[in-house]
């Protein structure tokens, strides 16, 4: 059951055509990361800021806040970050997700892309699908495009049909051409120039988007989806980097996990007593003018820990899962990436889950307590540095 768990997981991170055989993948990691050297393999990076101006033969894949690929990528490129520019060709598909999605690049293949605003005049040679707050696209496209979204605009030739759905306004620019059928639902018709040209005629459906009951319903269902992706998506890059930034903090935590069963109770008896006694301290605080000041700083204090107890759990079950299966002990930032999708996973489970993920949190809580006590008030001289 483990092995087939792990094997699901690893075929949700890494795209199809990184299990065929090919040379040595590259993994980079860093707070600021620059790659000016090109890989043979399939590339993964990952950083609150990446910038990649070397080539990569095979596949790749970057998660971070900021994320730019100027050099050419032979295979599929896979991005998941706060805002993402691509300017340079894709031999694959490209896969991206963000809030600001910048695509100058020429795409051989298909193009999916989620974010707030997407911008695409690179001109995609397979079939197009974008979901977005604010949809440009200036180059056309050589496959079937859909959009679905609020404010589209389009311009350039369109080999195949154009299908959008939209909650605002459609534009088409001056000279566009689409030699197939432009069909499209809004609230109301499509700005079209004269010069426009659409060969297989226009199909137009217009929306109120005032939702009746199954509507609702449905949008609700569609809004909580995306807020779980999103909030899936956010923890695997902090996990992820937290993994990479702090390898030894993070392999501190694992050890501490592979000492006696006494200790690991111990250990989340502190964690549990913490969670749990610091918020009727912030109340006791709260209620005298002086403590004031005193609760709030203890309410951030707080809620860092227990942000960085989710994150590190999920990072400790990557660690074990790596230590399992790979019979490493290193921990690298794809550890925290694959471990904290398992614990997103397993939090989806009723009860069990969520007891599952309990019980990890009350660990590395208190693992995390301990290690921050001894590298405040350290015993020895030469106290290892974990971080």
């Amino acid at each position: 059951m483990q092995r087939t768990l792990l094997a699901v997981l690893v075929l949700l991170l890494v795209p199809a055509s990184a299990l065929a055989a090919r040379p040595a993948a590259s993994f980079s990691a860093a707070r600021s990361l620059l790659v000016a050297s090109s890989s043979p393999g399939n590339a993964y990076f990952a950083g609150m800021s990446v910038v990649s101006t070397a080539p990569v033969a095979g596949d790749l894949t970057a998660l971070g806040g900021s994320v730019v690929i100027a050099a050419p990528v032979k295979g599929d490129e896979l991005l998941l970050s706060g805002s993402a520019s691509v300017r340079a060709a894709v031999g694959g598909d490209l896969r991206a997700a963000g809030g600001s999605l910048d695509i100058e690049g020429p795409v051989a293949g298909d193009l999916i892309a989620l974010g707030y605003d997407v911008e695409d005049s690179g001109r995609s040679g397979g079939t197009v699908f974008i979901t977005a707050v604010n949809t440009t696209i200036t180059n056309g496209a050589a496959g079937p495009v859909t959009v679905y979204g609020n404010n589209v605009s389009l311009a350039g030739d369109f080999a195949g049909d154009v299908t959008i759905v939209a909650g605002g306004h459609i534009t088409l620019a001056e000279n566009t051409v689409i030699h197939g059928t432009l069909s499209y639902q809004a609230p109301e018709p499509a700005v079209i120039p004269a010069s426009v040209s659409i060969e297989g005629g226009i199909e137009y459906t217009n929306a109120s988007y005032l939702p009746d009951a199954g509507t609702s319903r449905t949008l609700a269902l569609v809004s909580m989806g995306f807020f779980l992706f999103a909030r899936i998506l956010g923890a695997l890059i902090l996990a992820g980097l937290l993994a990479g930034l702090f390898p030894r903090l993070a392999e501190e935590v694992v050890r501490r996990a592979y000492t006696k069963p006494r200790s690991i109770l111990l250990t989340m008896l502190l964690g549990f007593a913490i969670l749990v006694a610091t918020p009727v301290l912030l109340v006791l605080l709260s209620l005298t003018f002086v403590g004031i000041g005193l609760a709030s700083l203890l309410f951030i204090l707080y809620a860092l820990l227990a942000l960085l107890s989710v994150m590190y759990a999920g990072i400790l079950l990557g660690s074990v899962f790596s230590r399992r299966f790979a019979h490493r002990d290193t921990v690298f930032w794809h550890d925290g990436v694959l471990g904290m999708l398992a614990l997103s996973l397993v939090a989806l489970v009723p009860v069990i889950g969520l007891l599952v993920v309990l019980l990890f949190t009350i660990f590395t809580s208190g693992a995390l307590l301990q290690l921050f006590f001894h590298l405040a008030f350290p015993h020895e001289e030469h106290t290892p540095e974990m971080v």
